[in-house]
């Protein structure tokens, strides 16, 4: 395998793994999104947002990408009116997650497309190393 054809590979791999990281991410925010407190007065989940960060791959001498840490986002929460609800503050209402479901999944369908791509790199990396194989058998 060459150095350029090894190095493709492992790039897409890199990102296809920070991708997949991503979609946890975001897997994690959409079972999150109906979870309030339990007590009045304590916050319900806050989103999560997932950062990326270059990395330096000495070894091979390329700049790959890896998932950071993630970071809360502190937009303001929503609230609902819920009475009955035991973290209801005194007028009723009940703090609910900052997260919007349809952000997430459109999140989620970007993070899918990348992790997609990063994979048909992959898979065109390999074909061209085959077809130089049989070109060199021939």
């Amino acid at each position: 395998m060459s150095g350029d054809s090894f190095n493709t590979i492992m790039i897409a791999a890199a990102g296809m793994r920070a991708q997949s990281q991503r979609i946890q991410v975001v897997a994690q925010n959409l079972a999150n999104s109906e979870s309030v407190a339990s007590a009045p007065g304590q916050d319900p989940y806050r989103r999560q947002i997932p950062t990326f960060q270059n990395e330096l791959d000495r070894e091979l001498g390329v700049h790959r990408v890896r998932m950071g840490d993630t970071i809360q986002d502190m937009a303001d929460f929503g609230s609902r009116y819920d009475p009955s609800h035991p973290a209801a503050d005194d007028s009723g209402y009940v703090q609910t997650p900052n997260v919007n479901s349809l952000i997430e999944m459109m999140d989620m369908r970007q993070a899918q497309r990348s992790y997609e791509a990063n994979l048909n790199m992959i898979s065109t990396a390999r074909s061209m190393m085959m077809r130089t194989l049989d070109l060199l058998r021939a």
